[in-house]
């Protein structure tokens, strides 16, 4: 990845890792940022998210063909995510998504922004929309909830119960970091999120993942809405069985040096170090209070009471985040 922030000019900034090129992991200190932004203070560099914008009378009622949620009706200033689903019912894109009464703003994976415009593009038919690649404009600054920061002016926002994401003008990054520092990394950011038992497109997800392993259905999944690509699967997987696997929260062994990783395997403690795997880590981190922590997904069937076995042998405690 090219785009190296502005930001990454601070002081104790250290690079991040895929997929976060590009932005700082953290500036020197790990536990106190994470504590500083689970008090509402800081604010994180996400400027290497890519951005894209809708236009036009048709927007909402257009969006509202294509994606899983509901938004036809969504009122201004009103957050959303969504999701875009191939036809089998697999997950391909993440929106994280408001409407400011004019254009829909939404951020999306680094470097997702470019298929996703080739996908929305080819579906514009006769609507009177517009779609736009803002990424070299604008760039996402996330502030911790809680956080006093006003929002600038004339600034799009997206509000949630874990904060507020600005679509800010790049040129006025460096100058927004100055006066409302000191900037928090990814990492920490990314051990609140798993502590939320909150998805991410490419690191929860793999090819053939679908809403419902995720806990994705109702945040981003609205089942009262009508057809959309991959609807089918939604529904028949709702309303006739179960997902073949569901997300996991795991409290790691903290005596470990190294910490499971993505892609890692998961095995039944019973079943030792050498057992077949019956899922894989997807998120890790450590975090300020709880130390090593982890999302996984894991078969059905395994039990949520099992004691597991996560990477190379490191035990780790279940929490249930999707019912079997």
């Amino acid at each position: 990845m090219s785009y190296v922030s502005p930001l990454m000019s601070l002081p104790g900034a250290v690079a991040g890792e895929e997929p976060d090129e590009g932005v700082a992991a953290h500036y020197g200190d790990l536990f106190r940022e994470q504590r500083r932004l689970a008090d509402g203070g800081g604010f994180v560099d996400l400027s290497h998210r890519g951005v894209v914008t809708v236009t036009g009378a048709d927007r909402l009622s257009w969006l509202h063909l294509l994606l899983t949620q509901h938004v036809s009706e969504l009122p201004p200033h009103q957050a959303t995510e969504a999701l875009i689903l191939s036809a089998n019912g697999h997950i391909e894109h993440v929106l994280y998504l408001v409407d400011d009464g004019e254009t829909v703003w939404a951020h999306t994976e680094p470097g997702a922004q470019g298929a996703l415009i080739a996908y929305l593009e080819s579906m514009k038919f006769f609507y009177r929309v517009e779609v736009a690649d803002r990424t070299e404009a604008c760039a996402v600054v996330h502030l911790p909830a809680g956080s006093i920061v006003a929002t600038p002016e004339g600034v799009a926002v997206r509000e949630t119960p874990h904060g507020r994401d600005l679509f800010l003008p790049r040129a006025r990054l460096e100058a927004f970091a100055a006066e409302h520092g000191p900037a928090v990394g990814v990492l920490a950011h990314e051990a609140l999120r798993i502590e939320a038992h909150r998805p991410r497109l490419g690191l929860e997800t793999d090819h053939r993942t679908i809403p419902h392993e995720l806990g994705w259905i109702g945040s981003a999944v609205h089942l009262q809405k009508g057809c959309y690509r991959g609807q089918e699967t939604v529904a028949r997987v709702h309303n006739l069985g179960r997902p073949p696997r569901r997300l996991v929260f795991l409290h790691l062994d903290g005596s470990e040096v190294k910490i499971p990783v993505h892609g890692e395997p998961v095995r039944l403690a019973s079943d030792g170090a050498e057992g077949r795997p019956v899922g894989f880590v997807t998120s890790s981190a450590r975090h300020h209070e709880l130390g090593p922590i982890a999302l996984a997904l894991v078969k059905r069937n395994v039990p949520v009471d099992a004691a597991l076995l996560a990477g190379d042998g490191t035990a780790a405690a279940q929490e249930t985040v999707v019912e079997p």
